[in-house]
């Protein structure tokens, strides 16, 4: 009755062995199926936003940022030259001014010469003889007055236009300096702070590309080591089969299914079943731990799956909605720029031609004075001459005398005139070139090569930035696949935690008569002692080797059976999968 109750244990113990054995292959297929499914997800999506990242800091973008630097640069130079201009506007206009009082005072000064020469020709008419002389030298010098005065009053007509341009310029430069200054400083400190919106996603770009390596590795590996725990598994269903195998030795006792030569008596059937009782707690043991580890491990993947969708919103985070109001303000920004310059290049445009007109009249005034110091000398000569012919006449030509005087008096005032306003068109000048100088480098205005750089940069960003949002987007979907297949996976290790709880009482039934046997006779330990070498050839793993020969000696069998070369646990490992 106890072989058949032990029979019955056996049986029990083969089913329940065998049902937990196909669900650990079940289960492990298809944990395996996940985590391979797992790894090339992540591996996929890693490498896509490795590579987006690295083309999001790339140089095109450095470049637009670069860009946006350049630009505020040169509107914070327009603000720089505002105050420049203006007071180099103020100095020609004041030249100017001061022009227009002396080429005032010429006029009146060559006219008084004019009004000398026709003095000198009514005393010239009332003289006898030498009269001819007298009137020669007259006209002579009203001639030389009139051009004189002719060319000096055209002077003072375009110095009118010019003082007129320059009023004009200069209303416009304040007109623009009150309206645009503020502007021309505030768009500069907002392409400022572009460009370091556009440097701080570069710098997140890299960020997000280390955390993408990171992740990849760290996921890697973590799926490496659930695949190495997986191997478990497979080696434990092997030992679940080969302890089957012992306990169909006990069930087939009771249809006398055993080798011709043995008896299987109780006492070797229940040492058979302490053996396998003693299998069936070593396997119990190391499953429970690897169950353990593989639970820990998949917990390891679903914490990175959701760890590199939080570092990658929390990098990008709302970047994706706000993108393009974010790309909106930059273009808004550049537009601002643009016509800011815009209208600075035609302010400039103004100047310069006031600056033209400004280099003609000069051209004009210095011509007009160095004829005007030929005149005078001519001027000075003939009044000389005068003097001595009317000091040959004597009394008679007493007029002359005066009027030659007054000549030379008209001619030194003059000459005087001339050269007060030397310098003042020197200083016009001198302001006038550092103007032209200040406006030569157009670069302040030329902006057109820097727009078109940012515009191409931004549309990369742009065109970047919409497949870095698609691809969180796949990411996150991606990883709530992945934590729906890690809970299933980990509901599976539970379901066979609980199965693997009922192992234990199992393996106790099978060894709960083993005190009770009585010590064996030499041919029955020798007896039972083939039987466990015949066990102990099936055996594949060095634990179950172990296991085995502790139990024979513990048990008195004699062990004689030697071991094929062995394929260790780890060898074996490496083989699986």
């Amino acid at each position: 009755m106890a072989g058949a109750d032990l029979t019955d244990i056996a049986a029990g113990a083969i089913a329940s062995i065998e049902d937990l054995g196909g669900q650990i292959e079940n289960a492990f297929a298809q944990v395996g199926g996940h985590l391979g499914r797992t790894h090339s997800i992540f591996g996929d999506l890693n490498s896509g936003l490795e590579s987006l990242s690295q083309e999001l800091s790339g140089s095109k973008i450095e470049g637009a940022s670069v860009a946006f630097q350049e630009i505020a640069a040169r509107l914070r130079s327009l603000v720089e030259m505002l105050p420049q201009e203006a007071a180099l506007l103020g100095t020609i206009g004041t030249g100017a001014a001061q022009a227009s009082k002396l080429l005032t005072l010429l006029i009146k000064h060559t006219g008084m010469v004019s009004v000398i020469a026709r003095s000198s020709r009514i005393e010239a008419a009332s003289l006898e003889g030498d009269r001819a002389d007298f009137v020669s030298f007259t006209r002579e010098a009203s001639d030389l007055a009139t051009s004189v005065q002719n060319s000096i009053v055209a002077c003072a007509k375009d110095q009118e236009k010019l003082s007129a341009a320059i009023a004009k310029v200069q209303g416009e430069q304040l007109q623009f300096d009150r309206n645009y200054r503020h502007q021309l400083q505030s768009v500069s400190d907002e392409l400022m702070l572009s460009s370091s919106d556009i440097t701080g996603r570069q710098v997140r770009s890299g960020q997000l590309a280390e955390s993408a390596k990171a992740s990849t590795s760290r996921i890697g590996s973590a799926v490496g080591g659930a695949i190495v725990s997986l191997q478990a598994g497979d080696s434990t269903r092997q030992r679940l089969e080969h302890i089957c195998l012992g306990l169909r030795m006990i069930t087939a006792s009771a249809g006398s299914i055993v080798p011709a030569q043995v008896v299987l008596d109780p006492t070797a059937a229940q040492r058979l079943a302490t053996l396998q009782a003693a299998q069936l707690k070593d396997a119990i043991s190391g499953f429970t731990v690897d169950i353990a580890s593989i639970s820990q491990t998949l917990t390891r993947l679903a914490a990175s799956s959701t760890s590199i969708v939080g570092q990658g919103h929390s990098l990008y985070g709302g970047e994706g909605a706000d993108a393009n109001s974010f790309f909106e303000v930059m273009k808004q920004r550049l537009a601002r720029a643009t016509v800011l310059i815009s209208a600075s290049a035609q302010a400039k445009q103004s100047v310069d031609d006031s600056l033209a007109v400004l280099e003609t009249m000069l051209g004009k005034f210095r011509a007009a004075i160095a004829e005007l110091d030929e005149t005078v000398i001519d001027i000075t000569l003939i009044g000389m001459n005068a003097g001595l012919k009317a000091g040959h006449l004597g009394g008679k030509a007493r007029a002359f005398v005066v009027i030659a005087n007054e000549l030379k008096l008209s001619a030194d005032q003059i000459s005087e005139t001339a050269k007060r306003l030397d310098p003042v068109l020197d200083q016009i000048g001198q302001a006038a070139d550092q103007l032209k100088n200040m406006r030569s480098d157009d670069g302040a205005t030329r902006v057109a090569d820097l727009e078109s750089q940012i515009m191409l940069a931004m549309r990369e960003i742009e065109l970047g930035n919409g497949r870095l949002v698609q691809m969180m987007d796949h990411l996150t979907r991606e990883s709530a696949e992945f934590e729906s297949l890690m809970l299933s996976a980990r509901t599976m290790m539970a379901t066979l935690g609980d199965k693997l709880a009922n192992l234990p009482g199992i393996a106790t039934d099978l060894e709960r008569r083993d005190a009770t046997i009585k010590t064996l006779a030499p041919d029955q330990a020798l007896a039972i002692g083939g039987l466990f070498d015949e066990l102990y050839l099936q055996y594949t793993m060095d634990a179950e080797r172990d296991v085995h020969l502790k139990c024979s000696g513990r048990l008195g069998l004699p062990h004689t059976a030697v071991a094929p070369a062995a394929v260790s646990d780890e060898s074996e490992d490496a083989l699986f999968f």
